[in-house]
């Protein structure tokens, strides 16, 4: 098929608008849905085309930054995608190259243009034990999956009706489906009730709650309520109290519990960078889930705009602030009591460091993991139980 040039051009024009226009200081999901309200005369074509190469321009993150901004694009294009009508038209000689494998189109980025995989990602030095940092790096190239978590006894029924609809998948395990980036699954009304939208890593952390149906436990900064809803969907006894700094988040985390028939839980607007005691009293928990806000690095392929303005400055904020919460939260454990300590970072301030300053506010590390998303498709997160 021929490539129009003249059209490329014109949709050139229209990323340099939206480059120049995106300031980094919002999400670039948000941006881009206000930028194309703005600017209703674009066409469908030319949304999906800027959108493919916004994301892809930040997917490179800081590399390069010497070159002009669409030879960055063209090598943005290059290394994401296996098809780009802008290689075809501005860089021709590698047009061939989109089919190799990522590591031939690095060495001939290296070679010709000095491409450093070393600086695409902030603070790399910084990255937690165990992390193989190229596939985590190479990784980051490609929009993750789509993971679906499934309630129980629900896998048999799910796979014949994404079969019937043709809708490629991946089991990963019996309550576990990965999907396409995309896969609008809220299109068929007969699934609706068999699974909750949830991040492959994310799912695997409720091997480390090992609670007890009856005990008292506190999800302390709860959000939208994924890890309640797997201690739940495990331990559908347990006395729950969730909270969190934001009434409007508490409010989806009731839809959410609504639509999988949770009922029996408290909650409670709590801001966790302060002593809670005057709301909690002298209430004590046979476990704690403490989903700490963080750098939120290991999802950065979902969201590559991250990596442009992130800074030492930015981590150490985030080192205080886990670590003001936890010595607010480790009082109301009970002795012998878990706290599950959860961050989607990649950085070792915010994981084996701060597991180090748990376990000098007198809790004991019984084992702590870095899930390794990148080898799934999935978000990169690092979970540690450590008992009072």
């Amino acid at each position: 098929m021929t490539v129009n040039s003249k059209r490329i051009a014109q949709q050139l024009r229209s990323f340099d608008r939206l480059l120049a226009d995106y300031d980094l200081k919002e999400p670039l999901s948000r941006f881009l849905t206000r930028f194309f309200k703005e600017n209703r005369q674009m066409g469908s074509n030319d949304r999906r085309t800027l959108s493919r190469w916004i994301y892809s321009y930040c997917r490179i993150g800081n590399s390069v930054l010497h070159l002009p901004v669409h030879t960055r694009l063209v090598i943005a294009e290059l290394l994401c995608h296996q098809t780009s009508d802008l290689v075809a038209v501005l860089a021709p000689e590698f047009e061939e190259l989109q089919l190799e494998s990522v590591e031939s189109k690095i060495a001939m980025l290296h070679q010709h243009y000095g491409f450093d995989m070393q600086t695409v990602f902030p603070l790399l030095g910084y990255t937690s034990t165990g992390l193989d940092r190229l596939c985590f790096l190479k990784q980051l190239f490609v929009q993750p999956d789509l993971f679906v978590r499934l309630h129980n006894d629900m896998l048999q029924s799910m796979v014949q009706h994404l079969d019937k609809h043709h809708i490629p998948y991946r089991v990963l395990s019996p309550t576990c489906i990965g999907l396409p980036n995309g896969t609008q699954l809220n299109q068929y009304p007969e699934l609706s009730g068999m699974y909750q939208v949830q991040d492959w890593s994310s799912q695997q952390t409720a091997a480390y709650f090992d609670a007890q149906n009856g005990q008292y436990w506190w999800d302390a900064c709860a959000a939208s309520g994924g890890k309640s809803l797997l201690l739940m969907q495990s331990f559908p006894h347990i006395n729950l109290l969730v909270s969190d700094v934001r009434n409007s988040i508490l409010r989806n985390l009731d839809e959410r519990f609504d639509l999988a028939g949770i009922k029996h839980y408290r909650k409670k607007l709590i801001d966790l960078t302060k002593d809670p005691t005057p709301i909690l009293g002298n209430e004590r928990f046979d476990g704690i889930i403490l989903d700490a806000p963080c750098s939120g690095s290991g999802t950065w392929g979902r969201t590559p705009e991250m990596m442009r303005s992130f800074d030492e400055t930015k981590l150490q904020y985030y080192v205080a602030l886990q670590q003001r919460i936890a010595s607010h939260v480790i009082p109301f454990l009970k002795p012998n009591a878990p706290l599950i300590y959860i961050t989607c970072s990649v950085y070792a301030d915010e994981n084996e460091q701060q597991v180090n300053f748990l376990q000098s506010k007198g809790l004991t590390l019984e084992r702590m993991t870095l899930l390794k998303g990148y080898e799934n498709r999935a978000d990169t997160m690092f979970v540690a139980r450590l008992v009072k």
